[in-house]
């Protein structure tokens, strides 16, 4: 029998040649607008996202930037997709949510100001009833976060994941260092031991004839404890709507040793609306 390989190792494993097979295909039939983060919690799946009612304007200058208006969800959903709650999420300018994890009894999301350097608040949704816990506050705009269950620190990246965080529960900056790297910008993750994180992300590089940009998505092991990104790879697969898998939502799993990644990279205005995708790595 082969021993179990950890989520860490099955990343590892994977490089720009992997195939990602689709092995499943789950339409949402609700309003979903523009998903953030996704986490498989028991017989839920929640996923973040952010309802723009008015759009921020000159977001990244921050003398004339404006906060725009808009809700923050959080959907919970059965494994079917069928929509059980829509839980709203933030305050004031404070809007949009982020990527997001579970720790084992509640789902951590940062809410913040849809810009950079603005404010954030940290949020925990109890996974049994639903209900929202204000953490603390952050003078900046995180983009995702989630708990170390084995310490209970909380690890986050601001916009971009230009730079990441470790607080106490209490909001205590424990931990403050620039991202080395500048391949993607990471968007969600989730906890993976030992202090490292798997995170997915992506970077919108311009196309040289100029009819747009090229989306390009990977995911990396940072390790937040000695500092340093542990493994980076490129992710070249696309939705029906053009998207990178890795765009937003992202959670992976595995079985036998085969890694499975979760992913919702189109908006609820997008060709045939959010999908949840799963697939499978094969090399």
């Amino acid at each position: 029998m082969k021993s179990a390989l950890t989520l860490n190792e099955l990343v590892g494993r994977q490089n720009r040649h992997t195939r990602w097979e689709l092995v499943e295909r789950i339409p949402l039939a609700f309003s979903t607008h523009h998903p953030q983060g996704l986490a498989f919690v028991g017989d839920y799946i929640f996923l973040s996202s952010v309802e723009v009612l008015e759009k921020p304007l000159n977001v990244f200058d921050p003398t004339l930037s404006t906060p725009g208006r808009g809700l923050g969800h959080m959907f919970v959903t059965d494994h079917a997709g069928k929509l059980l709650k829509d839980i709203t999420i933030g305050a004031g300018d404070m809007y949009h949510p982020g990527g997001i994890d579970f720790d084992g009894t509640n789902v951590w999301v940062p809410v913040g100001e849809y810009r950079p350097k603005g404010k954030s608040m940290m949020l925990t949704i109890d996974a049994k009833n639903f209900q929202v816990t204000e953490r603390f506050q952050v003078k900046d705009s995180i983009g995702w976060a989630l708990s170390n269950s084995e310490t209970g620190s909380i690890y986050g990246g601001n916009w971009g994941s230009r730079e990441f965080y470790a607080w106490n529960s209490d909001g205590k900056e424990l931990d403050r260092w620039e991202n080395p790297s500048s391949f993607i910008d990471y968007q969600d993750s989730q906890f993976a031991g030992n202090g490292q994180v798997i995170c997915g992300g992506i970077a919108n590089l311009p196309q040289s004839n100029g009819l747009g940009d090229y989306e390009l998505g990977g995911m990396a092991i940072v390790d937040f404890v000695n500092r340093r990104i542990d493994y980076e790879t490129p992710i070249q697969f696309f939705s029906k709507a053009g998207h990178v898998l890795t765009r937003n939502p992202f959670a992976l799993t595995s079985e036998n040793n085969d890694l499975f990644l979760h992913v919702a990279p189109d908006d609820g205005f997008d060709l045939n609306g959010t999908e949840l995708l799963k697939f499978k790595a094969c090399n």
